[in-house]
């Protein structure tokens, strides 16, 4: 019997039978009903753990008035960024009981607005959490408002009045002045910035950052000295070839993103630059790259995984009229070895 049962798909109802309940009352459990009292939630989730019960998510959403699936949403050329935000998402779904739907497209698509909609009502989900340059959108927002479908948009910013109505702000101005105010602490006077890509809000608001501390240490900002690039490994690589080229060279480099530090920290290298004595490289975010190359990366820590799980709480408790509306990440700035005091001669 007990080989039998092993065997057999543990049903609904053989948690009801086990925790002595109605299958009413398991379904309310698993959907994470509040009217359920917590002696009985207790007993359903002891049954469901004795049992190794898993929930039909797909007959879930089927059933319910409502779905349990939540989707990712995402156009950015950086895997790490990818997977840690996917990560942070999944664990606040695992925690909730919901489904990940992960789903990448190409926010310059004309239709882009038009493939999100579908993707929501195909596949009924309850929300989407919605990434640079999407959450930046504001006609794909508008979009999704006109349809009533829920998101949450994680976002550069920290100004009130700035966000969308369910979001996460991560204030990238704050972090990358704090990053140009130490290399200016450490005598740097010459300081180029690798600009990521133009269409996320988190490039302006770290290039506004970097200008900011230039200002208010009333150093005189070069503008050959900021240079376009798009967040990828390659163009830190091309960015930095066309800094050590210039006839006034900087003396340290602020890159928007640690892949973008690390492709600097390749083409420095190939350019006989000893990094950070003659060339200080930063970089933004704290990923793994940070910590692969070497020197290791100054940089600013960005806790994607915990971002992303923080938003997607916020997405799944929404239509609870106490669920926070808005979170705001302050970065901090991450002391390595690839930026050092400059021996002025």
């Amino acid at each position: 019997m007990g080989s039998y049962r092993k065997q057999m798909k543990v049903t609904i109802k053989d948690v009801a039978s086990y925790a002595g309940v109605s299958i009413k009352t398991v379904s309310r459990v698993t959907n994470n009903e509040p009217s359920v009292k917590p002696s009985t939630v207790d007993k359903v989730n002891s049954a469901i753990t004795a049992l190794n019960y898993q929930p039909n998510i797909s007959a879930r959403n089927l059933a319910a008035s409502h779905s349990f699936a939540i989707g990712f949403v995402y156009d950015n050329p950086n895997a790490y960024y990818i997977i840690d935000m996917q990560n942070g998402i999944l664990t606040a779904c695992n925690e909730k009981n919901y489904e990940l739907i992960i789903h990448p497209c190409d926010s310059t698509a004309e239709d882009v607005s038009d493939q999100i909609i579908s993707l929501i009502k195909r596949s009924r989900l309850a929300g989407v959490v919605l990434t640079p340059p999407m959450s930046e959108d504001p006609q794909l927002l508008s979009a999704l408002d006109e349809v009533n479908a829920n998101y949450v948009c994680i976002i550069a910013g920290n100004e009130e009045s700035e966000k969308p109505k369910l979001s996460v702000l991560i204030n990238d101005k704050f972090g990358a002045k704090q990053l140009t105010q130490h290399l200016i602490n450490l005598n740097h006077q010459h300081i180029a910035f690798l600009c990521g890509d133009i269409r996320h809000k988190s490039s302006i608001e770290r290039l506004e950052g970097y200008r900011q501390a230039l200002k208010e240490n009333n150093i005189k900002l070069d503008p050959d000295f900021i240079i376009s690039g798009n967040y990828s490994f390659e163009s830190g690589i091309a960015g930095t070839e066309q800094l050590v080229t210039m006839r006034h060279k900087p003396t340290a480099i602020v890159a928007s993103n640690d892949e973008m530090a690390a492709g600097a920290l390749f083409a420095a290298r190939l350019a006989g630059i000893n990094i950070p004595n003659e060339l200080s490289i930063v970089g933004f975010e704290n990923s793994p790259f940070s910590r692969q190359t070497l020197p290791k990366l100054t940089t600013v820590d960005q806790p994607l995984k915990q971002i992303a799980k923080v938003a997607t709480e916020m997405l799944i408790n929404n239509k609870h009229l106490s669920a926070q509306k808005y979170r705001i990440f302050t970065p901090n700035v991450v002391l390595r070895d690839s930026s050092v005091t400059l021996t002025k001669k």
